[in-house]
C-alpha cells in the first residue's frame, strides 16, 4: 500500500549555505506572520476571509514594492509553501482541530519547505535553490529505490543542529495477519502495562539531565543580556533539551514498534495529557513520559502494517473496575497500588487490571461498536451522551 513517509537527516551546511538559509528561515517568518496578520484584520475589519489564492497575490504585490524587495533574495517556492501552511492551519482551527494560528518567532524552530522545482536531486547529491553546492547529508539510511522526493524540509533547532526531511512515497508492506491482542495501560512508574502482565519502563530522561539542566540555566541567567556569552549558554541549554527530547523519541520509536509488530489489536485509552498536567504535582513527569506522542506513533504505525488501534473512552473507569467480575468500586486513591476485590475477593495489580479492562473494553468497541462507559448511551450521530430520565 502506498504511504506518505518523511525521512530525516542530519546536514551539515557550510557557513555560506548558513547565511543563505538564514535568510530564507527569516523570509518565510515574514511573510507567515504578515500574511497572518493581514487575514486577521481583514476578518475583523470588512468581515472577508482570504484564502491561499488571495494570499499568493498579495505576496506577489508585496514583493514589487521598493521596500520589500529583500524577499526576492530568496526562493519564491519556501515563502509560497508557508501561505499553505497558514491556510492549512486555518482550516484546522475552523474544523475544532486546534487553536488559532499563532505568529512565528525568531528564536525557536525555523524550517522552510522546499518542492521539487526548488531543489536538485541525483540519488547522491541534495541542492537547494540559490544554492551553488549541495548540502553535507549524513545518510543514516538510504531512501527507498525508485522514490524520489516529493518535498524537503529544511530545519535549524534551538540548539543550531540542522536536519533536511524529505518526504517520499513508498510502498509498505503490511505485516502477517497475527491473532494477539492485547490493552496496554500507560502509567508514569512502568510507561507500558500490558495485560498479559508485561511491563516496559520508565526511562524518565529529563529527570537524569535535571540537575545539570538546571545548572546550566543558572549559569545562562548570570550572563549579561545581548552578549555573546549569553548566546553560548543558552545554546548549551537548548543542546540538553534536545538530548533528552531525542532520547525520548527514539525509545518510544522502538518501543511502539515493537508493540505494533507483536499484536494484531492494540486498545489503549483515549488520554487527555492537557487536563492531567493540570495536576501540578504529576505535571512534570506526565509531560516527560509523553504518552501523547507514544499513542500517535502507535496510531500512525497501526495504519501503516495493517494492524487495529483502538482507543477507548477516556473516562472509562479502568483502574477501579474488577476485571474479573466487573465489580466498580467509589474510589481509588493513586497510592494503593494492589486491592482486593469486595465481591469475588480476587487480589489485583492495579495496572495490570487496569491493562485488562482497557482490552475487555476496546474488544467491546470493536465487535459491536458499543460505548464501554458505564452510563453513556450513543446518540444517532455516534457522540456519547449521558443516560437521563425521561420528565415524567
Amino acid at each position: 500500500m502506498k504511504q506518505k513517509r518523511a525521512y530525516k537527516y542530519r546536514c551539515y551546511p557550510t557557513e555560506e549555505q548558513q547565511h543563505q538559509l538564514a535568510r530564507t528561515f527569516g523570509c518565510v517568518r515574514f511573510v507567515y506572520n504578515w500574511a497572518l496578520r493581514a487575514r486577521t484584520d481583514l476578518y475583523y475589519q470588512k468581515g472577508e476571509r482570504w484564502y491561499y489564492a488571495q494570499m499568493s497575490s498579495a505576496l506577489t504585490a508585496l514583493k514589487q514594492r521598493e521596500e520589500y524587495t529583500w524577499l526576492n533574495e530568496v526562493s519564491s517556492v519556501p515563502t509560497q509553501q508557508c501561505l499553505r501552511h497558514l491556510d492549512r492551519a486555518f482550516l484546522n482551527f475552523f474544523e475544532g482541530r486546534t487553536g488559532y494560528p499563532t505568529f512565528k518567532k525568531k528564536h525557536g524552530v525555523q524550517s522552510a519547505e522546499y518542492t521539487t522545482s526548488a531543489f536538485k536531486w541525483d540519488g547522491k547529491n541534495f541542492t537547494l535553490a540559490k544554492q551553488s553546492e549541495p548540502l553535507d547529508i549524513v545518510w543514516s539510511r538510504p531512501l527507498p529505490e525508485g522514490c524520489k522526493p516529493s518535498t524537503a524540509t529544511v530545519t535549524r533547532d534551538c540548539a543550531g543542529r540542522y536536519f533536511v526531511s524529505m518526504l517520499v512515497e513508498e510502498d509498505i508492506a503490511p505485516l502477517p495477519v497475527g491473532n494477539k491482542t492485547i490493552g496496554l495501560d500507560l502509567g508514569l512508574k512502568s510507561m507500558v502495562i500490558t495485560s498479559d502482565g508485561q511491563t516496559y519502563g520508565n526511562p524518565k530522561f529529563f529527570a537524569r539531565d535535571e540537575k545539570k539542566l538546571a545548572k546550566a540555566q543558572r549559569r545562562h541567567a548570570k550572563k549579561r543580556k545581548e552578549s555573546k556569552n549569553r548566546a553560548k549558554a543558552r545554546k548549551k541549554v537548548a543542546r540538553i533539551h534536545a538530548r533528552i527530547a531525542d532520547r525520548r523519541r527514539d525509545y518510544q520509536h522502538k518501543l511502539s514498534t515493537t508493540i505494533i509488530r507483536e499484536n494484531q489489536v492494540v486498545c489503549v485509552e483515549s488520554l487527555s495529557v492537557k487536563n492531567m498536567v493540570k495536576n501540578h504535582s504529576l505535571a512534570k513527569a506526565i509531560s516527560d513520559v509523553g504518552w501523547g506522542e507514544f499513542v500517535r506513533q502507535l496510531d500512525y504505525k497501526a495504519s501503516w502494517y495493517g494492524r487495529t488501534l483502538v482507543k477507548i473512552d477516556k473516562f472509562y473507569p479502568s483502574s477501579k473496575r474488577c476485571h474479573a467480575c466487573g465489580h466498580l468500586l467509589d474510589s481509588l486513591t493513586l497510592d494503593i497500588r494492589v486491592w482486593t476485590c469486595p465481591e469475588c475477593r480476587v487480589c489485583h495489580d492495579r495496572d495490570i487490571n487496569a491493562a485488562k479492562n482497557v482490552l475487555s473494553a476496546g474488544l467491546a468497541v470493536r465487535a459491536c461498536g458499543e460505548a464501554v462507559r458505564p452510563g453513556r448511551v450513543k446518540t444517532r450521530t455516534g457522540t456519547p451522551q449521558r443516560n437521563r430520565k425521561p420528565h415524567s
